[in-house]
């Protein structure tokens, strides 16, 4: 996979995670109420260390963070219901009629299958990426757990997702595919992905 395939792989669901983060922020499950822009403005400090890690850990150049700003998902931006639909994958189905995606029993129901959906498909992206570029799992492990932290935090200021929550979801829902006996992938990267598992699993307290 190319440099910027990996990236999109990574940035793609941080702006899910930021986008629920921003609705349920709210605190009403109202999106005419959520503001991405102030919302990162009031984290902006918490959103640099984890860009910072992300391209340690990762070791994305310059034109890999760069995905950042071509998808805009750290720009101030409306936060529509629909974009919950497609973060949650559609669990919830299209109510009829269409206005009643914006109730918000349902749009905090979106929040927290978007959350879990996203911050696991982002630690999927993320182990990935280092595993592709040959970071030493001890120390992209640390760096996994801090930017995991973070995101966790973002996708749900109440305290809702925790990462190893997230590690255990990402370990059954990712891993079975990657090292089962008849997977294409290759040895050294289900090595790898197997490092960065036990390694995750010492540093998160799961076992």
């Amino acid at each position: 996979m190319s440099e910027s395939m990996l990236a999109r792989g990574v940035f793609g669901p941080l702006g899910g995670v930021v986008e629920v983060g921003a609705v349920n922020a709210t605190g009403s499950w109202s999106v005419s109420d959520a503001s991405v822009g102030r919302f990162l403005d009031d984290r902006s400090e918490d959103v640099e260390r984890l860009l910072s890690a992300v391209r340690s850990v990762c070791r994305f150049n310059d034109s890999g963070m760069a995905v950042v700003d071509e998808l805009g998902r750290l720009r101030d931006h409306e936060v529509p219901a629909a974009f919950l639909l497609l973060w949650s994958a559609g669990v919830t189905g299209v109510p009829e009629p269409l206005e009643k995606l914006e109730e918000p029993a349902l749009v905090r129901r979106m929040c927290r299958m978007a959350a879990d959906l996203q911050l696991t498909l982002l630690l999927q992206a993320l182990v990935t990426a280092a595993v592709a570029a040959g970071t030493e799992a001890h120390r992209g492990a640390e760096q996994l757990v801090e930017v995991l932290t973070i995101a966790c935090a973002l996708a749900d200021p109440n305290g809702g997702s925790t990462p190893s929550l997230i590690f255990r979801m990402w370990r059954v829902a990712h891993l079975p595919g990657i090292l089962r006996p008849e997977s294409n992938a290759p040895d050294i990267g289900k090595a790898g992905f197997r490092a960065y598992d036990e390694i995750l699993d010492q540093l998160l307290g799961v076992s």
